[in-house]
């Protein structure tokens, strides 16, 4: 090996370290502030974290303000969510991968829901205040929130399960239609089983995701301060992000402490759908492996 080449390659590697440094500094800053933050959210709102909290409705004294009423609204909404979502989205990647033409309009049409997923929440709401509030006159209900959020959801829930139903190897769809079954049988009985845990990740994570989400439910008229439980979908709501939200707009300590209770108690929510997405990802492809 010539001297010139083997200069070529020390200077290669040089490069390769160079730049490794550089994006492992770039992940220990983006780490290093999200300790600090976690760090004082844990800090200033553990010692509002109580049983009473949780269980208490919202009040304008801080000493008595709680979290329950946001916690139902939330989960009103958040499956009310998953119930319109989830169907329409694996259903329209099923349609797309297997059974669409490949031809212009349909390329045209991914290319929209690939858009779609990258639009600003607040966008949606505007979509949910116009459509479903004023056209379908819902009002700030609960059905109207869930169908915002539903349609903010949507393209990632789509995208998700078309690359799912994308790894499905086609030795098996030819396998069962060889058998004589029709075309629905082999999307029901082999492609929907094998690409399930992808599914089933990619759409928990779309729904945490409508959990956390804060914006289009404040454009589309929910409640910042409500001392009722929702009865109904048609019911005037809260959600954990809205209430959060209110808390700390608010310029008193003890209610920005309060906002940091909310915080950790929407992590812990946010992280236990994440931990199901995985345990439901990891017990389907057992079966496969």
């Amino acid at each position: 090996m010539d001297q010139r080449t083997l200069k070529n390659i020390k200077w290669r590697k040089l490069k390769n370290n160079i730049f490794k440094m550089v994006f492992l500094l770039c992940t220990l800053f983006g780490v290093f502030f999200l300790v600090l933050l976690i760090k004082q959210i844990l800090s200033a709102g553990l010692k509002n974290l109580n049983w009473e909290f949780l269980t208490r409705y919202a009040s304008m004294r801080a000493s008595k303000a709680g979290l329950y009423p946001a916690i139902v609204g939330s989960l009103w909404l958040i499956v009310l969510t998953a119930v319109i979502a989830l169907p329409i989205g694996v259903g329209t990647a099923i349609y797309l991968e297997e059974y669409a033409k490949k031809n212009t309009f349909n390329k045209i049409l991914q290319i929209n829901i690939s858009n779609l997923a990258g639009i600003p929440s607040v966008i949606y709401g505007l979509l949910g205040l116009t459509v479903f509030v004023k056209s379908f006159r819902m009002g700030t209900s609960i059905l109207a929130g869930a169908l915002t959020l539903a349609l903010l959801i949507l393209p990632v829930i789509i995208i998700a399960s078309q690359e799912a139903i994308k790894s499905v190897p086609d030795t098996l769809r030819q396998g069962s239609l060889a058998l004589g079954v029709t075309k629905w049988q082999t999307v029901k009985g082999v492609v929907l089983p094998y690409s399930l845990p992808g599914i089933l990740t990619g759409s928990i994570l779309a729904v945490s995701r409508a959990l956390g989400e804060a914006a289009p439910l404040v454009v589309v008229g929910a409640a910042t301060y409500i001392t009722f439980i929702p009865d109904s979908i048609n019911s005037s709501f809260t959600a954990m992000p809205i209430q959060i939200y209110d808390w700390i707009s608010r310029p008193e300590m003890e209610f920005q402490d309060l906002a940091s209770t909310g915080i950790i108690v929407l992590m812990a929510v946010l992280l236990t759908a994440n931990t199901i997405a995985i345990l439901f990802r990891n017990k389907y492809q057992k079966r496969f492996d």
